[in-house]
């Protein structure tokens, strides 16, 4: 079973656990400044909205609307222009800092805690590998988007 307790503090440090992600691609990054700035923004968009529900994704099992927003998502990084290697890092990373920030508020290492945050970790995984997968697919799809239209145009 997945602790509410540890959903709700992240949906309710959605902001501090985005920054920490944005600080940490922009310490590694050796991107154009508008292309970091565009990220950030998005990014942020992206965090806010998967955090703020993230207790839904978790427990509703919608996969269709979670694939539908992924492949969203990863048709507007297409349109923007930020590549999908930094898309998917970004995913990574917020996965990663959410996780961290689950386990710095831990009150104590109790077995029901721990149970808790191993199946957090468990759920978030499934969750962010759809993501990341649906991103993928939604950026493929708008990349061939032009040929297809070039080769139905010959």
């Amino acid at each position: 079973m997945i602790s509410g307790k540890l959903v709700h503090l992240i949906e309710t440090n959605g902001d501090l656990i985005i920054d920490r992600v944005v600080a940490q691609i922009r310490s590694g990054d050796s991107a154009p400044a508008d292309t970091r700035t565009l990220l950030d923004r998005e990014l942020r968009e992206l965090g806010q909205d998967l955090l703020l529900h993230l207790g839904h994704w978790l427990t509703a099992r919608d996969e269709q609307g979670l694939q539908h927003r992924a492949e969203g998502i990863g048709t507007m990084c297409f349109e923007r222009e930020i590549a999908l290697h930094r898309a998917v890092r970004a995913l990574c990373l917020l996965r990663e800092k959410m996780l961290d920030f689950a386990e710095e508020h831990m009150v104590s290492y109790s077995s029901a805690e721990l149970y808790s945050e191993e199946q957090l970790d468990r759920r978030m995984g499934h969750f962010f590998d759809l993501l990341t997968i649906h991103l993928v697919l939604g950026y493929e799809r708008a990349l061939r988007r032009p040929v297809e239209k070039h080769l139905v145009a010959h």
